[in-house]
């Protein structure tokens, strides 16, 4: 679909400046006091639709950003519970049932490097709805699968297509808001689609013990092919027009992305912000259970709060980025991750931490300003060049998916060779504080000199009328 159609949704969609094509940056604004401004696109033109047209159509789109983007992790996670029984089933030792797991965040995080630039160069649609359907192939194939090895092949493929609704789910978001409201709009995403992930361990629990672990795929693919269809009719393609001239294609915008120190700080921000949730996550089961003596169901109500803090700074991320924007958004985030790291590091050399209730009760702390943090660090990755939002957003989930796996193993050697958790403590004040240090060093430098460039073209004009 042209981006020139009449679909209400695209009344929201900021226009661009030719400028702003070709330097693949949003130009630079003054505030009152004299200091340079969020960057941000021009606001969207007057709707002539009505307005209670747009207003359903954005909802409708939120919605569909929400299912793509809750389709690759609810897949993953609604087999977990199964796992043993796959084993036990297929004859099989429990670390190749693992496998349908593992090797589906390796399809993860290969799969968004590459969707990201298919998407900027074909489309949004084309390439949702071509990986959908490979997703409902791969569900059809994992249904009829009679040994471990081939659940494990459809289960590659269910990750390779998920992963595109992902990685195009920020694009779309970029495309379409404004950019102070772009991490308000992931955290909504995210908060809803957690919601989603944290019931779906028990809804695959249920689905094996009322109908066998392959009505898991009959949900999954139904639910992608709805998924499809809704993208078919309320979806319109969303893929920035470049300006006439522009400097376009893959090498360009990996050149333009690559190059850019603003990217590169927003992206390592949210690589390293993300790695703060994988640490603890692998770490935790080993302090709870083995250092403190807890039940594996306690540590999953511990491990729960977490993710109820981290749902809860994604909410609230949702009324206060429009006000202050992403830049403001991400220093509050941080501000709020490292006092929650600095407490939790301070209760660790007291000793205090070691009861689960102080060492979670801190770490909530840390996971309600990491929330601010990533959505809005990604919000700004994918502002640097907004026709290659794509692939900005494909290699921000490959990098977060490939450091976090290793910082999972990092977590996992912590917690399980330190009987208190002080060692776990000290790594996530450390990534803490390299997420501000990365956000010093890159993005003020960047966009102080992207300023000074644009006044300077702006008075060399003046003094040429």
């Amino acid at each position: 679909m042209n981006r020139q159609s009449r679909h209400p949704l695209s009344d929201t969609m900021p226009a661009r400046s030719a400028e702003t094509q070709r330097h693949g940056c949003e130009a630079p604004a003054s505030e009152h006091d004299g200091r340079m401004a969020d960057a941000v696109a021009a606001p969207p033109a007057a709707s002539s639709a009505p307005e209670a047209s747009t207003r359903r159509a954005t909802r409708m789109t939120l919605v569909l950003l929400v299912a793509m983007n809750g389709i690759a992790p609810i897949s993953l996670y609604m087999l977990v519970p199964v796992l043993p029984h796959l084993a036990t089933l297929f004859s099989e030792d429990i670390s190749v049932a693992q496998l349908t797991s593992s090797l589906f965040m390796v399809g993860l995080a290969f799969s968004q490097l590459v969707m990201g630039p298919l998407s900027d160069r074909f489309g949004r649609r084309p390439v949702l709805l071509c990986s959908f359907a490979l997703v409902v192939v791969a569900n059809v194939g994992c249904i009829f699968a009679q040994t471990l090895p081939q659940l494990i092949a459809g289960r590659f493929l269910q990750a390779i297509g998920g992963a595109t609704g992902m990685v195009l789910s920020r694009a779309i978001v970029r495309d379409i808001y404004h950019r102070n409201k772009v991490g308000g709009m992931i955290s909504l995403v995210i908060a809803v689609m957690m919601i989603a992930q944290m019931l779906s361990p028990v809804c695959g629990g249920l689905l094996d013990a009322w109908f066998g672990w392959r009505s898991i795929f009959y949900v999954m693919a139904a639910v992608t092919t709805l998924t499809i269809v809704a993208i078919l009719l309320a979806l319109p393609e969303t893929r920035p027009v470049a300006a006439p001239g522009a400097a376009t294609g893959f090498v360009e915008d990996v050149r333009a992305l690559g190059g850019n120190p603003a990217f590169i700080g927003y992206v390592t921000c949210q690589m390293l912000a993300s790695a703060i949730i994988f640490t603890f996550a692998g770490g935790g089961p080993y302090l709870v259970i083995n250092a403190m003596g807890r039940s594996p169901t306690e540590y999953g109500a511990w491990f729960a709060s977490s993710g109820l803090a981290y749902m809860i700074g994604n909410l609230v991320s949702v009324r206060l980025s429009p006000r202050y924007g992403l830049d403001r958004m991400i220093w509050l985030g941080l501000a709020i991750q490292i006092s929650g790291a600095v407490l939790n590091t301070i209760f660790g050399f007291t000793g205090i931490n070691q009861q689960p209730s102080w060492l979670y009760g801190t770490h909530m702390i840390i996971m309600f300003g990491n929330a601010f943090a990533m959505a809005n660090a990604s919000a700004g990755a994918i502002s640097v060049r907004p026709q290659a939002a794509g692939t900005a957003s494909g290699a921000m989930g490959f990098l977060q998916m490939g450091f976090g796996a290793l910082c999972s193993q990092l977590g996992g050697y912590l917690g399980g060779h330190f009987v208190t958790p002080l060692a776990l403590n000290l790594a996530i004040l450390a990534l803490s504080m390299s997420c501000a240090a990365v956000i010093v060093g890159l993005v003020p430098a960047f966009r102080s000199s992207q300023y000074d460039a644009a006044t300077s073209s702006r008075t060399s004009k003046s003094k040429g009328h």
